[in-house]
């Protein structure tokens, strides 16, 4: 197990990792259809989640203050 303090850049790791092979499966399905889809899909994907980790790692944060902004605080009571 890692220590909670690696939560963050798990989290990012892992979602960057399921989003870009997502939206790359899709994307390359399109371009491709079925013919030679899987080796085309890895191929992009391979370069699609570097590009995705640190993305998410520089988004997260400005995604959250915006929810902060955008979400109404629970009232004490």
């Amino acid at each position: 197990m890692l220590p909670a303090r690696f939560a963050p850049v798990l989290f990012a790791l892992l979602l960057s990792g399921m989003m870009s092979c997502i939206v790359s499966g899709i994307a390359t399905l399109r371009v491709t259809g079925l013919e030679g889809f899987a080796a085309a899909w890895m191929a992009a994907w391979s370069v699609s989640w570097p590009v995705a980790f640190p993305a998410v790692l520089v988004v997260a944060p400005v995604a959250r203050r915006l929810v902060a902004r955008l979400v109404r605080q629970p009232s004490e009571g």
